[in-house]
């Protein structure tokens, strides 16, 4: 789902030149016939993909996707060479924009010499500030521009009533990757703190600090970043969309943090009409009060500083990227070298400029014939969908009745935008990387900020089409399907069988998306994108009770270090792997192939649909990453996101053989059947 920075992966890897008729299936080469697919069907599929593809220094996550993403990078390296070196382009035009943009970051030069200077405004505020109110003033400005300090606010549409936008409050101001890092008691945890305690050290030294003013600075921060964490929602606690929409009025608001004039605040950001905000977490905000007059007015600027030059530190010259990189890449993620600059910079062009190297990219990568294709694969996995709920043993014609109505109305968004963001009121420059970056985060925040009171724009995407992932807007109730997502380098879509296609991208994309407007969060908003229960009592009782099952299956998976999935966190994500399995089987059996059940290399075509699915998970983690995903991600490891579903599988069982005694074999009385 949108909002859980819901994160979806995938790509094929394919040989070259094979068809249908050949005997040789092209996933052959990947399989490792030496596991038991009924043992560990990850390493069955994928391990000699695996073995042939190591994780190189420079990253923390190899497989399938990054190989699309190489792909994407190189030609996004071009566009961007190209405008860069386009000495005819137009002030304010799109290429001169993208061209001055690549520049900037490309200018390590430039970068270097510049040091911290881009910052030194920012410095200056900061070192002004005299109170709590200037506090709060400076932090509101420097949310404008793209640093999130004390807390977090955005814009959005309103759980319940998504035709508007409203303004929200949501817990924040910690610079680990979430709370439980402050609080966790294993060896690997207490040594990312004290790492932690000092990197901030030492990016204080950097910026001028004295050692033992950076040292004592350094304590301080973490020890209010402790007080706001412990204040802070649990990963598992943030996902109830009831318990984190909580209206209030400006009054209301000031009773929790009497210190904030938010009136105020809003009026930094540009919010001068509304009386109402949503405040996802009230304890945290309550707890945000006590930071504010517990600690010092020095304390509370070196704090700001902090989170400054956290944000910025790998934009800046070296010594200052090399900091950031030792702490966010070794320590956290277990990476040895720094990817390339190239790549860094064409991330953030791709971040913040997306849509205008989009337009190219969907001209060379998508076919109106493989359009039609994808169109075709969506419309079979709706239609499997609608006759699974009509047949659901467990759930009344009542509930089914306005199950099917969300179905029917569910927005399907294939391969790009019909119109384009408008980037004419942006100034991008060759005069700083950073400040460009700024720039165009202030953008992005102002055009936010113009949607409130305004009609929602149903036609705007939150992907661009060559990012690899897909997702499903409860808002808006629809799901969004970029083009990457359905690419596959060196092969084009035509020469590719259904059943390997029906498991890449009918299950682990579109029913996996299709079923996050049904998970145990989805499943809250009404076919209108509304947080508006629609199921009978009975029937939402049945439904987390089979949803319990599946909690506590992956609540039993341990991988690194006796480290246990949360099962409670991950079951929305568990759901839509499960149910999007169970989708693109029934979607393939309306093809001709299936009909004709062609055996291709000695596969069936039940075997390629497990196959397909299966490699739209070759992923892998370094144990570093592996560790802070198990502890702030709401998706299970890829690993177990192909060995837990398939365990409740029969379709599974039966295509290879999968028996008693197997390590993926469940009694029929234990397998999970939700939708």
């Amino acid at each position: 789902m949108i909002k859980k920075n819901l994160f979806l992966f995938a790509i094929l890897f394919v040989l070259s030149g094979m068809t249908y008729s050949q005997e040789k299936y092209f996933m052959e080469e990947n399989i490792d016939k030496s596991v038991n697919p009924g043992d560990d069907f990850f390493l069955y599929a994928n391990g000699n993909f695996i073995k042939r593809n190591p994780i190189p220094a420079s990253e923390s996550v190899y497989g399938i996707f990054n190989l699309i993403t190489d792909d994407v990078y190189e030609y996004l390296k071009k566009i961007c060479i190209d405008d860069m070196n386009d000495n005819t382009a137009v002030k304010g035009s799109n290429t001169q924009k993208i061209g001055d943009f690549f520049f900037s970051g490309m200018d390590s030069a430039g970068i270097e010499k510049q040091g911290a200077g881009p910052l030194k405004k920012w410095m200056e505020k900061i070192d002004r500030i005299k109170d709590v109110k200037d506090v709060l003033k400076v932090a509101a400005e420097l949310h404008t521009a793209g640093v999130g300090p004390l807390y977090i606010f955005y814009t959005s549409q309103d759980d319940m009533q998504s035709s508007v936008y409203k303004a929200f409050l949501y817990q924040g101001g910690i610079g680990l990757p979430n709370r439980d890092y402050y609080f966790k008691d294993d060896e690997r945890t207490k040594n990312i703190r004290a790492k932690y305690i000092k990197h901030i050290e030492n990016l204080l030294l950097l910026i001028g600090y004295k050692p033992d003013e950076a040292k004592n600075a350094a304590k301080e921060i973490m020890k209010l970043e402790t007080q706001l964490a412990k204040s802070s929602r649990k990963l598992e606690e943030l996902r109830d969309s009831y318990a984190n929409y909580n209206r209030r009025t400006f009054k209301e608001l000031s009773e929790i943090t009497p210190s904030i004039n938010w009136r105020e605040v809003f009026n930094i950001y540009g919010v001068k009409k509304t009386d109402t905000v949503i405040v996802c977490q009230p304890e945290f905000f309550a707890e945000l009060e006590k930071v504010l007059n517990d600690y010092d007015i020095d304390v509370l600027k070196d704090y700001l500083k902090w989170n400054l030059i956290d944000e910025t530190a790998g934009l800046l010259s070296n010594k200052f990227s090399d900091e950031h990189f030792d702490f966010h890449g070794k320590v956290l993620s277990g990476t040895t070298e720094q990817r390339p600059r190239f790549k860094r910079v064409l991330d953030n062009t791709n971040d913040l400029l997306g849509e205008i190297l989009g337009m190219e990219y969907v001209r060379i990568y998508f076919s109106p014939e493989d359009k039609a294709r994808t169109r075709q694969m969506v419309d079979n996995v709706f239609d499997a969908f609608a006759e699974r709920v009509r047949n659901l043993d467990w759930m009344s014609e009542e509930t089914k009745q306005k199950a099917l109505l969300k179905l029917g109305t569910v927005d399907k968004k294939i391969g790009y935008p019909d119109k384009w963001k408008d980037y004419s009121t942006l100034e991008i420059s060759r005069n700083s990387y950073l400040t460009n970056i700024f720039n165009a985060r202030n953008w992005e925040f102002k055009k936010n900020i113009a949607k409130m009171d305004k009609p929602v724009d149903k036609t705007e995407w939150h992907m661009n089409p060559q990012t690899c992932n897909a997702y499903y807007s409860s808002s808006n109730n629809e799901i969004v399907l970029p083009v990457a997502i359905m690419t596959v380098p060196g092969k084009k879509m035509s020469e590719l069988d259904d059943a390997f296609l029906y498991g890449y991208v009918g299950a682990s994309t579109i029913g996996h998306e299709l079923t996050h407007g049904f998970d145990d969060e989805g499943r809250n908003y009404d076919a209108d994108g509304n947080l508006k229960g629609w199921w009978t009592a009975e029937d939402s009782a049945k439904f987390v009770s089979k949803a319990q099952k599946l909690v506590e299956q992956f609540d039993n998976f341990v991988v690194l270090e006796n480290m246990h999935v949360n099962g409670k966190a991950t079951l929305g994500e568990n759901i839509a792997d499960l149910a999007g399995l169970v989708l693109g089987f029934e979607a393939l059996k309306k093809t001709k192939e299936w009909q004709e059940k062609k055996v291709i290399g000695g596969f069936t075509v039940e075997q390629r649909y497990f196959l397909g699915y299966a490699f739209s998970w070759a992923v892998y983690y370094r144990d570093e990453l592996l560790a802070r995903r198990i502890m702030t991600d709401v998706h299970s490891p890829p690993f177990l996101r192909i060995n837990g579903p398939m365990s409740n599988l029969k379709e599974f069982y039966e295509a290879f053989g999968v028996k008693e005694g197997d390590k993926l074999y469940r009694q029929e009385s234990e397998r999970v059947k939700i939708w």
